[in-house]
């Protein structure tokens, strides 16, 4: 098995642990809240905090399956070859984006966020665990673009 398709089982099941979890969270959200007239105070929170972390991470799953939202009228007129220069100049902007603002600047959010102590009101967790999905994505959706660049530069070349 390689690495990319261990990295796709594991972020594919995280991804389907989250939204189950988001599923069980909301239930007892609606339960206490209807049936007991006492909504649990932490339930929101968790809810907000289980998206944070299903949309990038399911972000950075769509850059590897190529599902991404794309502006494909450019590439539609160009050459094969010239297609493949353009994939190569936006998986390579992609990069860079993912490492120098997601990686970079999600690295700083998780450090300051740790050294200041903050915490959720709710739930007490430091948001510190809370903003690690930024880096931790970044570094996915990296990891994919350049994989997924390589990749075609194989296929062309083959």
């Amino acid at each position: 098995m390689s690495l990319r398709n261990t990295i796709d089982r594991i972020v594919r099941w995280l991804l389907v642990v989250l939204m189950g979890g988001i599923v069980v969270d909301v239930t007892i959200q609606v339960v206490s809240r209807y049936l007991f007239q006492s909504p649990l105070s932490f339930t929101d929170e968790l809810a907000g905090f289980l998206l944070i972390w299903v949309g990038l991470l399911g972000s950075a799953y769509a850059m590897g399956e190529k599902q991404h939202l794309a502006i494909d009228l450019i590439s539609h007129n160009l050459s094969p070859q010239n297609r493949r220069r353009l994939d190569v100049v936006i998986n390579a902007i992609v990069v860079l984006f993912a490492l120098g603002v997601l990686g970079v600047g999600g690295f700083w959010l998780v450090y300051t966020s740790f050294l200041f102590g903050q915490v959720s009101a709710a739930l007490e967790l430091s948001l510190g665990f809370v903003y690690l999905v930024v880096p931790v994505s970044g570094l996915l959706i990296a990891y994919y673009a350049i994989d997924n660049t390589l990749t075609e530069l194989r296929t062309a070349t083959s």
